[in-house]
């Protein structure tokens, strides 16, 4: 009688193990990492005298939402705006091309983005989940025309955000792009060159763009 109750104790412990260890590869698959990339590509490179690459990496890992730009080929020593662009309806976003530049000017400024890339709605700053857009602590570039800008933040904290700027629309990184703007500021630009509100031209040009994708680890 002893042995079959031992023998039954064991198996049942073994069964529980195994369902515990079972267990940990959902548990880590729920928490698994997904990244997101946009690779950016130079715009208005006549004006800017630069062609301003680089790559904008967004990491997620379960709360935590780790933000990472890498921009080179910048006007040197300025700060440079950058934001997700996209469209209040949930729409697909894309990059503005030249063909957007409709006034005849030979420059696609911010308004003239706005058809292929929707309004601007996250700042990469230091502090995201502001949603503030006009801010002076975006990053600046170097004297080599180079900046690294990386942001931790709460992406619960930040979706809550969006939802509320914008009437409970969804964050969905891969339906935005991400420009970054800026040429110095005693560029001659025409005055068909629009802006947002009394902010400068100058400051919100955009010099770069690209498409958010979500890509394999």
């Amino acid at each position: 009688m002893k042995m079959k109750l031992f023998g039954a104790l064991a198996l049942a412990t073994s069964a529980y193990a195994v369902a515990a260890f079972a267990g940990t590869p959902t548990t880590v698959a729920n928490k698994s990492t997904v990244v997101y990339v946009a690779h950016l590509h130079p715009m208005n490179i006549k004006v800017a005298g630069h062609e301003a690459t680089g790559e904008a990496r967004f990491t997620v890992s379960g709360d935590t939402l780790t933000i990472s730009v890498t921009a080179r080929g910048l006007p040197a020593g300025i700060m440079h705006m950058q934001h997700l662009h996209g469209f209040k309806d949930g729409r697909v976003s894309s990059c503005a091309t030249e063909a957007a530049g409709v006034n005849g000017d030979g420059i696609v400024d911010v308004v003239e983005t706005e058809p292929a890339s929707g309004t601007t709605m996250v700042p990469l700053s230091a502090d995201p989940i502001s949603m503030k857009i006009v801010t002076d602590t975006y990053p600046k570039a170097s004297a080599e025309g180079v900046y690294r800008y990386k942001k931790t933040v709460s992406l619960k904290a930040l979706e809550a955000a969006f939802a509320t700027t914008f009437a409970g629309q969804k964050l969905d990184l891969d339906r935005r792009v991400v420009y970054i703007h800026g040429v110095l500021p005693h560029t001659n630009l025409p005055a068909s060159v629009a802006s947002l509100g009394t902010v400068p031209a100058q400051v919100t040009l955009p010099i770069a763009c690209g498409k958010i994708e979500r890509v394999a680890r």
